[in-house]
């Protein structure tokens, strides 16, 4: 009898990944593909919506083909994916009319300073600030800068999409134009509270209600497969943003849980149960998960460049050749060491979110060399880590310990940083392909392949916990620096 599993495509911010997942949350195969980053300008930051298409059936067609070899049977699919990042498609041919404009893109900086004085209402409705990190004025963007785009849309041949939606539509055909509460609520257009798109935020950001899709629960019927896609039609059973599905994918479902992903950026979410919290530090209240029409909620801070300053140490300025590098090069030195990076490469985000910071380096000297600078780069991480816990204990809500997933927390050196840094334990599972994860347990949850939390939880094992070692003083002087560091950063940004 075949083994019974479930496709999950990932598809993130420089790969699109496709994994199956057995039952017990084990990858039986696998495929990725990294595509290209474009930078048209000074903050611009786009994608190829072909690219992101032809990497992601790739790579599904050949996880599945190795499933098929090995005699599995996938049931379900499951999307998670890069957040915010927006596309805007002609209905008709399917085709995207401009480049997908990425979560980290700055180019709406303007346009949400001139929107400020709806501040409060954005917050109130949406959990967001104002901030170009959003969907809402870069589908503005689109609409007012691509030729005819207003008049197309106006006419009901557009379509808006995050990835997911975007991932749905040509998988079903043009069938489903859909997508998720976790996707929806990341827009600046979707009210967390009634569980809908609002007019007036429509009004606000001058988006026409006509280009936006459905919005179904994490765990729904989103569409099947077409014909032609896969080698037989499969339903898609789960959709959630990436940081959303980590968090389910690390079997955070009670009040209080806490995880922290380190991808190309990083995202702690916090677990509030059925209470929106509003936060008075610049943390994101927004969906965690929605099932059965029910909502829970999340408080959540980001920040934008993790793994990205590892990328930027490899690609960038050429000082390591592979990323694993790092953990010797931080090892080599000691914590007095005395450099500090502020990677504000795209802004900086929670709890700042200043747009106009860039990336600045304290403490060189002539004797800096690669290791510095790697240290530096990991330890960035774990004090803008710091920064949200701290900001999400002074709105009323902490966790004795972390769960954390992504590329980066491999790195043994890296997670007893952070254990040190927090002050709490931070445990890392043994499978850390949470995101992923989580796309599947939601798919599986929707086809009744578990019957509850409980039984997905009993599949959760830990790799290594990291306790924190660091002395009070030692921790106290390091932040003080680092604090330091940041509002230097921020001076020279708002000069």
């Amino acid at each position: 009898m075949p083994t019974t599993a479930i496709l999950s495509i990932d598809q993130g911010t420089t790969s699109s990944r496709a994994i199956v997942f057995s039952l017990d949350g084990q990858p039986l195969a696998s495929a990725q593909y990294e595509f290209k980053q474009y930078y048209p300008k000074n903050g611009w930051v786009e994608h190829d919506p072909e690219e992101i298409w032809e990497t992601t059936y790739r790579a599904c067609e050949e996880a599945l083909a190795e499933a098929v070899e090995k005699g599995i049977e996938v049931v379900s699919i499951g999307i998670t994916n890069q957040r915010e990042t927006t596309l805007v498609w002609d209905k008709r041919t399917g085709k995207a009319i401009y480049n997908a404009i990425v979560w980290q893109d700055r180019r709406t900086a303007e346009i949400c300073a001139g929107l400020q004085d709806a501040l409060d209402t954005v917050k109130t409705k949406t959990g967001l600030l104002l901030d170009p990190y959003f969907s809402s004025t870069k589908i503005a963007w689109i609409l007012d800068n691509v030729t005819g785009a207003r008049a197309l849309a106006e006419a009901g041949h557009l379509a808006f999409g995050t990835i997911d939606t975007f991932l749905i539509w040509r998988l079903t055909g043009g069938q489903s134009h859909v997508t998720d509460a976790t996707n929806a609520c990341r827009t600046n257009l979707y009210n967390i509270h009634n569980n809908s798109w609002d007019d007036e935020l429509l009004a606000l950001f001058d988006v026409p209600k006509s280009v936006l899709p459905s919005i179904l629960d994490s765990a729904s019927d989103f569409g099947t497969t077409a014909e032609h896609v896969f080698y037989k039609r499969i339903p898609i059973n789960g959709v959630a943003g990436d940081q959303q599905a980590a968090l389910f994918g690390q079997c955070c479902f009670n009040n209080g849980d806490l995880k922290s992903t380190y991808g190309t950026g990083c995202f702690a979410l916090l677990n509030t149960g059925d209470t929106a919290l509003p936060s008075k530090n610049k943390l994101l209240t927004t969906v965690a998960y929605r099932l059965d029409g029910k909502t829970t909620y999340a408080l959540e801070g980001a920040i934008f460049t993790a793994g990205a300053n590892v990328q930027w140490l490899r690609d960038g300025i050429k000082v390591i050749k592979v990323a694993r590098e790092t953990q010797a090069l931080a090892e080599s030195l000691d914590y007095d060491h005395g450099v500090f990076l502020v990677p504000g490469f795209a802004g900086l985000g929670a709890p700042h979110w200043e747009p106009k910071a860039r990336a600045t380096m304290f403490g060189m000297t002539r004797d800096t060399n690669n290791a510095h600078l790697a240290r530096a780069a990991l330890e960035a991480v774990c004090y803008q880590t710091a920064d949200l816990l701290h900001a999400m204990k002074q709105d009323g809500a902490a966790s004795k310990s972390v769960w954390v997933d992504g590329g980066m927390v491999a790195n043994d050196w890296l997670c007893q940083f952070l254990a040190d840094i927090l002050n709490i334990e931070v445990k890392r599972p043994e499978m850390m392909e949470s995101t992923a994860l989580g796309a599947a347990y939601l798919a599986g949850l929707k086809q009744g392949l578990y019957k509850d939390f409980s039984e997905i939880s009993g599949h959760k094992a830990l790799d290594k916990a990291f306790k924190p070692k660091m002395q009070t003083e030692t921790r106290s002087e390091l932040l003080t620096k680092w604090q330091v560091a940041v509002q230097s950063t921020l001076h020279f940004a708002r000069a």
